[in-house]
């Protein structure tokens, strides 16, 4: 339970704010036409047509927070729940996910501070990579900041993600491991994403599939997304996405623990007649 809870952490907050995909009608070759192999497009190049897929970037900045909720399963374990998950621009964001008979789990970055609640280890704050990689995640307009944050970019190819053609990226951000994008040659969206992320039981490879797109105040916003990893592989659904809705900043504010309850002296017994 511990390991899957430290996956499902990042899925869900990796949805929220995760880029779309939709479907594209390629042109076929003819029977016994060769087709000459064409020129690979710069990094520049493939990430400036994905800013434009996902709706330009006059449309993206108009987006300053978003809200939405769905439910997770993970046949593995037999697992399943709802989560809501909000987010509010420069950089706030909150993941709160109900898991029946676990109870309640909180992740959150504040601005500044990265933390966790949940009901097997107790309110904890983040701290060196997992706070760098909060900062990161927790970018609101990272899809317009991808040249900035991943200042390492390289065009590794042309690969098939599922029935799509996709030019393959690896990204490095400063000071952490690379991830591996896979934005669809046609039209020019994320049709995959892996990363390694750290769970309770070491680093783990993520693979993230992004499906059933809806286009929402005029950006794509995924409504489905699956998640693999070697041993497992989770679903999530998105049943209600709302923008520019208003969200208290001590919404992702760290609570304060709970004070300890004093010791009470016990009372001393009375004397003797």
């Amino acid at each position: 339970m511990r390991r899957f809870m430290g996956v499902l952490l990042f899925v869900l907050l990796a949805g929220i704010t995760a880029p779309a995909q939709e479907t594209g009608q390629k042109p076929e070759t003819k029977p016994g036409e060769t087709k000459a192999a064409e020129p690979l497009p710069t990094a520049d190049q493939i990430v400036d047509k994905y800013v434009e897929a996902l709706g330009g970037r006059a449309a993206i900045e108009k987006v300053t927070s978003r809200v939405a909720k769905g439910t997770f399963d993970i046949p593995a374990f037999g697992a399943s729940g709802t989560f809501e998950a909000y987010a509010k621009a420069p950089d706030k964001n909150i993941t709160i996910i109900d898991v029946p008979g676990f109870g309640v789990i909180k992740q959150a970055f504040d601005g500044t501070v990265a933390w966790e609640d949940n009901p097997q280890s107790g309110l904890n704050e983040k701290s060196g990579t997992a706070l760098a990689r909060a900062k990161l995640d927790g970018n609101f307009f990272r899809d317009l900041k991808l040249k900035e944050l991943y200042p390492k970019m390289a065009v590794k190819g042309k690969e098939k993600v599922g029935d799509k053609d996709a030019y393959v990226i690896e990204a490095t951000p400063t000071g952490m491991t690379a991830e591996t994008w896979y934005f669809d040659t046609g039209t020019g969206l994320l049709v995959r994403a892996d990363a390694e992320r750290e769970g309770p039981n070491g680093v783990t490879m993520v693979q993230l599939y992004f499906d059933d797109y809806k286009e929402v105040d005029g950006i794509k916003i995924p409504s489905a997304i699956r998640q693999t990893t070697p041993d497992f592989s989770l679903s999530l659904k998105f049943n209600e996405i709302k923008q520019n809705v208003d969200i208290e900043d001590g919404k992702f504010s760290k609570p304060k623990p709970e004070p300890t309850p004093e010791a009470k002296p016990e009372p001393k017994p009375a004397p003797k007649p």
